[in-house]
């Protein structure tokens, strides 16, 4: 080989060299803007993940979202937004106010040992029932607007009485008596109210109600949640210093079996306390 040859065949090598770190270098730029974009991408999907996840929790609860809403009224009720629920006798010239919570288990000894005398009472003209619901077991504040935390079921029971009280009174009454009745009122701690599908099998065990496609549409649909939040808050602000349940006023007087304040348990205790405020 020619010194003249040999010389270009070395800078045709320097020029395929220096072609070829050209390409690596490209490649490393372009792999480089990769990694970046990816990242910009990841940190970007990873922010709206976060911003998602921050919308998400910071999104008001069915509950609390309907404390918005307007109030449908059940039929069968009068008053501002259908809080005030008198059921007898417009003959009976004095109202026995009933106050109760639908998870509060002493409200279901109450309904077991004095409901039917209650009843009995209420069929034969000795006194009308107002009937005033509150939803604390859950947690609720409503006087304050505060949706609580230990639960719902008050509150879906009472909307699910709503929908029984829009079929009739009676209706009502015995929805009442069946969600307090051993056999489907849970424990405090269990909150199986909260399940529409279980308050609608608990219905089933009432005539005006079984297989009462109105009424399982509302307890479906929450037609009256809202109703039921307005119960609560007038149970939260009533004027009869009621704070617990059961509770029985008559003639604006809290009515006790004993000196404790406590409600009367059993059917003669209510009797006599009942009997006593007629006579007042």
């Amino acid at each position: 080989m020619s010194k003249r040859n040999n010389q270009a065949a070395k800078t045709a090598a320097r020029e395929r060299l220096r072609q070829e770190r050209e390409r690596q270098a490209k490649r490393a730029k372009v792999k480089r803007q990769v990694i970046v974009a990816c990242s910009v991408v990841a940190v970007l999907a990873a922010a709206g993940g976060i911003g998602y996840a921050v919308v998400q929790a910071n999104k008001p609860g069915h509950w609390e979202a309907v404390k918005d809403e307007k109030v449908v009224a059940p039929a069968n009720t009068t008053g501002k937004n259908g809080t005030t629920v008198v059921i007898g006798k417009a003959s009976a010239e004095k109202t026995l106010k009933v106050y109760e919570d639908p998870r509060c288990p002493i409200c279901a000894q109450f309904e077991e040992a004095v409901g039917p005398t209650l009843k009995k009472d209420l069929d034969s003209g000795k006194y009308k029932l107002q009937y005033v619901g509150g939803t604390f077991l859950d947690g609720d504040s409503l006087g304050k607007g505060q949706i609580g935390s230990r639960g719902e079921g008050s509150k879906n029971a009472m909307s699910a009485m709503g929908a029984a009280l829009n079929v009739s009174d009676e209706a009502f009454l015995e929805y009442k008596t069946a969600l307090y009745a051993k056999k489907w009122h849970p424990e405090e701690s269990d909150d199986k109210f909260k399940s529409d599908d279980y308050l609608i099998k608990v219905a089933q065990t009432v005539p005006a109600l079984k297989d009462n496609a109105g009424f399982q549409n509302a307890v479906k649909k929450g037609t009256y949640d809202a109703w039921a939040l307005a119960m609560s808050k007038t149970f939260d602000t009533n004027k009869d210093g009621v704070t617990g349940t059961p509770s029985l006023v008559m003639n604006g007087k809290m009515l006790t079996a004993d000196g404790n304040g406590n409600p009367p348990m059993t059917a003669a205790q209510f009797s006599q306390v009942v009997g006593a405020a007629l006579k007042g």
